[in-house]
């Protein structure tokens, strides 16, 4: 099936994710010391950054007419949505700053090079992060999907303070109005 236009969505068509429980274990746990690579070419350890930092994870972006993962991918609670959700956090990029993050990144388990076609694409102010080989996925013990084989984080977005998780929102739905929740949240919790 060709991705349909990755930013219009009826939500009210696609299935919410259900809370299972997965990110539970995440609020308090320290970040492990590992690099990824980001789409500004730079490596990235999360543990070694100071102040606040939101990361918002996602399955996998897809490509305007291009063929998708699956052909149910709609169908497949909460993987519909990771354009919108990174739209999102780019158009909120400079509230979210002035709100108290020193650090914005996305985060998926695709290849740098996929991602940075995507950052390009979507005039991202804030670099995507690449945990292609689940190395702090598994690390952390983020919520994860398989499909098709890959395996794929679930959508979440952390607020990490300092190399600590403070705050996670897990499930995420819709996925375009978690920047939006994430904003308000670090307005009513300020560092």
């Amino acid at each position: 099936m060709v991705q349909p236009n990755l930013l219009e969505v009826d939500w009210s068509k696609i299935p919410a994710p259900a809370d299972d429980g997965a990110a539970a274990h995440l609020v308090g746990m320290t970040i492990p010391p590992v690099g990824l690579v980001a789409t500004d070419d730079s490596s990235v350890t999360l543990a070694a950054l100071p102040g606040r930092t939101v990361v918002f994870g996602y399955p996998r972006t897809g490509e305007p007419g291009k063929i998708g993962l699956v052909d149910d991918w709609d169908m497949i609670p909460g993987a519909r949505g990771c354009t919108p959700q990174t739209c999102a956090f780019r158009d909120l990029f400079a509230e979210l700053k002035a709100a108290g993050a020193r650090h914005v990144f996305g985060l998926s388990t695709q290849s740098n090079g996929y991602q940075a076609e995507m950052a390009s694409r979507l005039h991202l102010p804030f670099p995507v992060l690449s945990d292609e080989k689940l190395v702090l996925t598994r690390a952390l013990n983020l919520p994860t999907m398989e499909v098709a084989g890959l395996t794929l984080i679930k959508r979440l977005a952390l607020i990490i303070d300092d190399a600590r998780i403070t705050h996670v929102f897990y499930p995420v739905f819709p996925p375009d109005r978690n920047a939006g929740d994430v904003l308000a949240w670090l307005k009513e919790n300020p560092v």
